[in-house]
């Protein structure tokens, strides 16, 4: 049983939640001005995970013949056999059920706006048949984390949290980009469309960082408008250095390090926002 779970759970890369999550708490703890209460925290945290495993089952299972045909990824879980797209099909029923109860549990607008969210996790895998912006429509998705949160705890839509959206919109494009130089040539031979894709290496890397620049400007703006302090400002300084470090791993002849920047960097970026948002809330 235990290693049936443990399959589910790489077909969900269960451990990439670490980049959409500290969001997440990120918009809570700004929508409170504070620590949320214990319900708010549990329900906003079921929702997430609940929201990204369907969402990424979902990815899985549109994909699967994409999936099969590309070196790199035949051997995951579907394409390889070890789960049956029935299977996937009810893990993604009952991820999805979960979701819309969380949302529920939170408030009634997060649940009216759950549909929207379930549109987009349905949407992304589609879009590289037919656009290179792919990565921005999955920048979107993910920016349902902070707007979600937020809405969860103050029961409205707000202009100031939409700095914060926007800087999660381009973190996410940016890095995916990145993940994206891997399938260049695969995505070219299979009409596949990509940012890598369709402008090369050269000109991704330099999208992919000018997409940053754009969050750490928008995260900084983030700051101002919630007119946060000095331990705020510390952790966005950190950001700068995590973001300058990501790119200086990956170059137009070295994908060598894409992992690293890909997985790593990404995790402690979001952290980071996370924690000293929090810091300089509560101090």
């Amino acid at each position: 049983m235990f290693a049936r779970i443990a399959l589910y759970l790489r077909m969900i890369k269960i451990s990439h939640s670490v980049f959409a999550l500290p969001f997440a708490f990120t918009g809570s703890v700004l929508a409170a001005r504070g620590v949320p209460t214990f319900e708010k925290i549990f329900w906003i945290a079921v929702a997430m995970v609940s929201g990204r495993t369907a969402a990424m089952g979902l990815n899985r299972v549109i994909d699967r013949e994409i999936d099969a045909r590309n070196p790199r990824t035949a051997a995951r879980e579907i394409p390889s056999g070890k789960i049956k797209t029935s299977e996937a099909i009810l893990f993604i029923v009952i991820s999805l059920l979960v979701f819309l109860y969380s949302a529920w549990r939170l408030n009634p607008l997060c649940l009216k706006l759950s549909p929207l969210a379930i549109l987009f996790f349905v949407l992304y895998p589609y879009t590289k048949r037919f656009t290179w912006l792919s990565h921005i429509v999955l920048g979107i998705a993910i920016s349902g984390a902070p707007l979600g949160a937020w809405i969860a705890i103050r029961g409205t839509i707000d202009t100031e949290i939409l700095p914060l959206v926007l800087a999660v919109i381009f973190w996410l494009a940016g890095f995916d980009i990145l993940y994206a130089l891997q399938d260049l040539e695969f995505d070219r031979s299979s009409g596949l469309y990509s940012i890598p894709a369709r402008f090369g290496i050269r000109n991704a890397l330099m999208m992919s960082r000018g997409f940053h620049l754009l969050t750490w400007m928008f995260l900084f703006y983030t700051g101002y408008i919630f007119n946060l302090g000095i331990l705020f400002y510390i952790g966005m300084l950190v950001v700068a250095g995590l973001l300058l470090y990501e790119h200086s791993l990956v170059k137009e002849d070295d994908l060598s390090r894409l992992d690293m920047a890909f997985f790593n960097m990404n995790g402690y970026i979001s952290i980071t926002v996370f924690i000293f948002t929090l810091l300089d809330i509560i101090l």
